[in-house]
């Protein structure tokens, strides 16, 4: 029943609600820190591992792949759109990233990236998980909105594989930011708030990426692989280098290898 009433959504709600549901991973990761105010190490950069993995995966199997599939139907080359969208998906976040105040767990005040400001230290620790969550709302939303377009490369159950594999590499990330919180005498309650604060974005560019690829159609290869390049944009430059601050490289590289594994399993038996 519930299967049947979301396929007959207009796809701009199934971004909404797919994206409601990645926020809603978020806050339950962020809920980690009602039962502890702490979690180890090794278990935090597996975790990341597990996010860059899904990440990586969902940008190839959920985001070029389909890209490129679906340029072969126009005539353009089908690697203009791939490496322009997914060059200026990287660009766009490296400006954001250099200019939006924001600091990572596990890093002193003094080492917060963007322009200079007073901001509390958790405001900046929230910032750099939303700059994460940016891309990956901006995906699912992309996904869903290709529907429309009636393209064979494009199904619902493929946005809901990326939609799901998305949600699940949230989790670490909202704990990321309410047990750093909880570490320097925040609430559970106000660091709960704080973490899951942080995926607010992600129901907001998944409406904006559906409702852009539907009223325009041409740009629906550039924007999946604009998608692709931003994420692999924070999974370079956040993720990996993050979960391998503590010296847990190898660890970090398992979780990264099985976070790949199940998103590509996600998006090749669903998708």
């Amino acid at each position: 029943m519930i299967i049947s009433w979301f396929q007959h959504l207009d796809p701009i709600w199934q971004a909404l609600l797919a994206t409601c549901f990645t926020w809603f991973v978020t806050a339950l990761g962020a809920a980690l820190v009602f039962p502890f105010k702490s979690v180890s190490r090794k278990v935090m950069d597996t975790m990341l591992g597990f996010a860059a993995g899904v990440m990586i995966a969902a940008s190839f199997w959920s985001l070029l792949s389909p890209a490129i599939e679906m340029a072969e139907q126009t005539d353009t080359p089908a690697w203009i759109p791939a490496v322009v969208g997914f060059l200026s998906g990287g660009l766009s976040l490296r400006l954001i990233d250099r200019f939006l105040p924001h600091i990572h767990a596990g890093l002193s005040l003094s080492e917060a990236e963007g322009i200079k400001t007073s901001w509390q230290r958790s405001i900046l620790l929230v910032l750099a998980i939303t700059l994460h969550n940016i891309p990956e709302g901006l995906a699912v939303g992309v996904a869903f909105g290709a529907l429309k377009a009636g393209l064979p490369s494009a199904s619902l159950a493929g946005a809901v594989a990326l939609a799901i594999g998305i949600g699940l590499q949230n989790f670490p990330e909202g704990a990321s930011v309410s047990i750093p919180l909880r570490r320097e005498g925040f609430s559970r309650l106000k660091s709960f708030w704080y973490g899951q604060l942080s995926g607010v974005v992600e129901p907001i560019a998944g409406v904006l990426g559906a409702a852009a690829v539907i009223s325009m159609k041409c740009i629906l290869p550039y924007a999946l692989s604009f998608a692709a390049g931003a994420m692999i944009f924070v999974v370079v430059e956040e993720l990996i280098p993050e979960s391998q601050l503590e010296k847990h490289a190898d660890i970090a590289t398992m979780g990264a290898m099985l976070g790949f594994a199940v998103m590509m399993l996600l998006d090749v038996a669903l998708g």
